[in-house]
């Protein structure tokens, strides 16, 4: 049985499509793009209240844009490439607070994840003037790092590279890509 947040994503992105049913109507968006709302105060085009990642998306066979929808509606759509742009992005963001809010970071899999590093190395955020612009150490380092299972086996040396990756690579990368997707909360005085 479907609920009325279903009922009305459904609704509208039919609305929005060239197709009138919903499995093919799911064929023709894209993710567009994520922002972020730390104060929850949105409402997704379903109805429902209080999300967090507003993303748009935008139907590619006749530009049309429907934001925001939040992940969970997003999910709804039944695509795989949609579920990893998902996961990718909120891993970012999540990703950018820890780094911001000075947390110890260890390479674990609350933080990280080799698609995550993959996609930051597609993105050269490897790439800086701290190791010439030549980032294919760094990753492979990273990459090695992170597939340690036993992470108490990493060393201070290679913690400490580690640190040094994130600050001067990853962090500016984040601050540069997402800074501006991030609106946060009003404060009231």
């Amino acid at each position: 049985m479907k609920n009325t947040y279903t009922e009305n994503l459904i609704a509208t992105v039919i609305d929005y499509s060239e197709s009138n049913n919903w499995e093919s109507a799911v064929t023709e968006w894209e993710i567009y793009d994520c922002e972020e709302d730390e104060s929850n105060s949105e409402t997704c085009i379903c109805g429902k209240e209080n999300i967090r990642y507003l993303y748009t998306i935008r139907n590619i066979l006749n530009g049309n844009e429907l934001f925001p929808i939040g992940s969970s509606c997003i999910k709804k759509f039944n695509r795989t490439d949609f579920n990893e742009e998902i996961s990718l992005t909120e891993s970012m963001f999540k990703l950018l607070h820890a780094v911001e809010d000075n947390r110890y970071i260890s390479l674990s899999s609350d933080l990280f994840s080799r698609k995550l590093l993959k996609w930051l190395y597609e993105q050269e955020a490897f790439d800086t003037q701290y190791n010439n612009f030549d980032g294919d150490e760094d990753y492979e380092f990273m990459l090695k790092m992170f597939n340690k299972r036993d992470k108490s086996s990493i060393t201070i040396n290679q913690d400490k590279k580690i640190k040094a990756i994130l600050l001067n690579s990853i962090k500016p990368f984040l601050l540069e890509k997402l800074s501006c997707k991030i609106r946060e909360p009003y404060m009231y005085f």
